[in-house]
């Protein structure tokens, strides 16, 4: 059976570019000489996460896998700044942690109602106005804007609930979630009824509830791949207090302490702080069992200091106190877990004028120097000034010095970006 629940995604986000700065000069009748006004490109929108509690599945990103910022506008004459880019805002299911897909690193984790900055749009270059000075008059370079950040990320959907509901499949767990809450689950007396993780909200007073979710497909061998378990445990992983719901009559021919052991080991083998989490033991279909069988379970799960309860979600007895058991429980256990970012990005501050220098061919020379290709996007090649700067640049930088180490001659290519130029001597 096809399921519509999608709870990872993999997807490449892009920031916008920043706009380009503006060469231009004031003209304007009876002034003479009015001198450089181009202004600065505006910033590139940023890439924004928000919790959005309609939405329930990473479904669309299946569909859709690249997502990108707008640039920033570019900017224009009388020293006009471009207008700045509007955000990108891509709404996830409350919960969805992202992750950098490279590293594993949690980004940030949407589970508040406040918007988060992932992915960082680009400064805007600067204008022509800001290059002018008492030897160059007539700067016809400008800056072109910086490129925005960008991710490949993993989109991971952790359930937000404060209670998680485990065991094998056909245990109850489907009609004890639909006793106790709103929710409305598929309910059939087959393995594997429920293939989608269900919340529901359980009232327990006017101002008091908890949110409940019934996790499906835990079987052994789950923290390994076997059945359904491998991709729903990690929906346990935000719950406060697990409800660990076992078939205490054993129709089905197992052994409910059996059940219960291989369920604890999943738990261990997926993780060991998941295995800590505090539990509580509904022995279910209690009508069908016989004393001594709830009895000896009773003492088993009791002697390894757990709460018992004997319940039949079918008849719903032992359910009406159980509401306010749990909620009592949950009053004394920490808030649900909200994930730290531990993805820090690259701050150290790279050489602002770094460069290699690589030969091509017997006259033919690269050089790599991504400052000088911004420098070179911004100018007119065409104009003396332009070329002045460009040529300060070269010579400052150590560019020329290396190009001469190595052993460039003249009429040699020199190679820088998408452009070429002929070195003289």
């Amino acid at each position: 059976m096809a399921s519509n629940f999608v709870d990872v995604a993999r997807i490449v986000i892009k920031a916008g570019k920043g706009g380009d700065g503006a060469v231009s000069f004031h003209r304007e009748k009876f002034v003479a000489a009015g001198g450089p006004d181009g202004g600065d490109g505006g910033r590139g929108g940023n890439v924004v996460f928000v919790a959005d509690d309609n939405l329930s599945t990473l479904m669309d990103f299946r569909y859709k896998r690249k997502y990108a910022a707008a640039p920033g506008e570019n900017g224009s004459g009388s020293r006009c700044t471009g207008k700045n880019a509007p955000d990108l805002v891509i709404r996830v299911p409350r919960g969805t942690v992202i992750r950098d897909a490279a590293s594993g690193l949690v980004m940030a984790d949407i589970s508040g109602d406040e918007p988060v900055v992932v992915a960082r749009g680009g400064k805007g270059g600067w204008g022509n106005t800001h290059f002018a000075s008492p030897t160059r008059q007539i700067p016809r370079f400008a800056k072109p804007g910086l490129p925005g950040e960008e991710f490949e990320v993993r989109l991971e959907l952790k359930l937000i609930a404060d209670v998680g509901l485990i065991g094998f499949p056909n245990v109850g767990k489907s009609t004890l979630i639909s006793a106790i809450s709103a929710a409305k689950p598929k309910i059939a007396n087959y393995h594997f009824t429920t293939l989608t993780p269900v919340l529901g909200v359980v009232r327990v007073g006017p101002e008091a509830s908890f949110v409940a979710a019934d996790i499906p497909g835990l079987i052994e061998g789950a923290s390994e791949g076997v059945g359904l378990g491998h991709d729903f445990l990690r929906h346990v992983e935000r719950c406060r207090l697990l409800l660990h719901v076992v078939d205490v009559s054993g129709c089905e021919g197992r052994d409910p302490k059996e059940d219960f052991e291989r369920i604890n080991q999943e738990l261990v083998n997926f993780s060991a702080e998941l295995a800590q989490r505090p539990q509580i033991v509904l022995g279910n279909k209690c009508d069908i069992a016989t004393p001594e069988q709830v009895a000896e379970f009773r003492a088993y799960i009791e002697g390894q200091g757990l709460v018992f309860l004997p319940i039949s979600a079918a008849t719903r007895q032992g359910l009406d106190g159980l509401p306010g058991l749990v909620y009592e429980r949950l009053k004394d256990l920490p808030p649900v877990q909200v994930y730290e970012p531990e993805f820090v990005r690259d701050t150290t501050p790279a050489d602002p004028r770094a460069f290699t220098v690589e030969q091509e061919d017997e006259h033919v020379w690269r050089v790599d120097a991504p400052w000088l290709e911004r420098i070179l996007e911004g100018s007119d090649v065409e104009d003396y000034e332009s070329l002045q700067y460009f040529q300060r640049q070269l010579g400052e930088s150590g560019v020329l010095d290396e190009l001469v180490r190595r052993g460039v001659q003249e009429d040699d290519t020199i190679k820088i970006g998408e452009f070429e130029f002929d070195y003289v001597f």
